[in-house]
């Protein structure tokens, strides 16, 4: 059985003014007195501000898909040396238990909080999928994920950009070089780490087969996005204003440097869609982009 998720609250459960103030919020544009200055008006018919907070937080419960001890795959935390960025980074591992023979592999990479739960569940999705999955910590500089999603916002603040980006660099090197590895090497990201997928495509070239970015920062110099060799499936929420309206330019500049990519609007949507643990989840737009992804790696990481 799955977790039960009969009183998780939906998108349309909040105003979206509220639902843009606590992504300013979860992405440290306005601090927890910010939130709760804005949030004032919204405290009606006997809401509180502190209760509107709590319902807006993650509940990692919803995020478990897959079991930790699911029989039908193998994980394991292990280290990756990264001498260009901090030194070493962590990340957790996941395969399918009955793997025989080599595997192509995909790099998860968490939003702007670091590896927490369910970006972990999203790598054991995976495994059941028949792929190696590895998801680093891009905190692992300032002690890894500390299991809680605001203190994870604020430590993400404090490491220093270029080294996480070559701890990532060499996460993905490591994985496509394992021996167990097909050398067909795929990324999934979110967020920051819908971002890092599009950075791993230019800084990789024809090492990543397929980037799936889900609402991340997009590349503007026309000489980085000439270096994209994978094919891509990049996902906006309609309501994500200001990422989904960077999306026509670089959808432009994809096409004059004739990358495979395919952009997709999902309407009614707001940032962070795919992430079961908080209400701005949209089922249908999240099981859609998942399923366009699963498409994705199994036609360039299976071949």
């Amino acid at each position: 059985m799955g977790p039960d998720t009969s009183k998780r609250k939906k998108a349309s459960d909040f105003p979206q003014e509220l639902l843009d103030l606590f992504h300013l919020y979860v992405h440290g544009d306005i601090d927890r007195r910010g939130f709760f200055s804005g949030a004032r008006k919204f405290a009606v018919g006997g809401a509180t501000v502190a209760g509107l907070f709590e319902a807006l937080q993650p509940n990692f419960a919803w995020a478990e898909q897959v079991p930790k001890d699911d029989s039908r795959i193998k994980t394991e935390r292990v280290t990756v040396q990264s001498p260009q960025g901090n030194g070493t980074i962590n990340g957790y591992l996941t395969r399918p238990a009955n793997a025989t023979g080599k595997i192509p592999a995909v790099i998860v990479i968490h939003e702007n909080r670091g590896l927490n739960p369910y970006i972990e569940d999203v790598a054991r999705r995976l495994a059941l999928l028949n792929f190696m999955a590895f998801a680093p910590d891009g905190l692992t500089s300032v002690g890894g994920y500390p299991g809680d999603e605001q203190k994870g916002v604020t430590l993400f603040g404090t490491v220093d950009k270029p080294k996480m980006t070559e701890d990532f660099l060499a996460s993905a090197r490591w994985l496509k070089a394992r021996p167990d590895c097909t050398g067909k090497l795929g990324a999934v990201g979110f967020c920051f780490g819908g971002g890092m997928v599009n950075t791993l495509a230019v800084k990789l070239g024809a090492d990543l087969s397929a980037g799936s970015a889900f609402y991340g920062a997009q590349p503007t110099a026309p000489e980085d996005i000439a270096k994209i060799k994978a094919a891509l499936a990049l996902h906006y929420a309609s309501l994500d204003a200001g990422i989904t309206g960077r999306w026509p330019a670089y959808e432009t500049a994809l096409k004059a440097a004739g990358v495979n990519a395919a952009g997709y609007v999902y309407e009614g949507a707001n940032h962070g869609f795919h992430n079961d643990t908080t209400p701005r989840f949209d089922e249908a737009a999240a099981k859609l982009a998942w399923d366009r992804t699963v498409e994705l790696f199994n036609k360039y990481l299976r071949g």
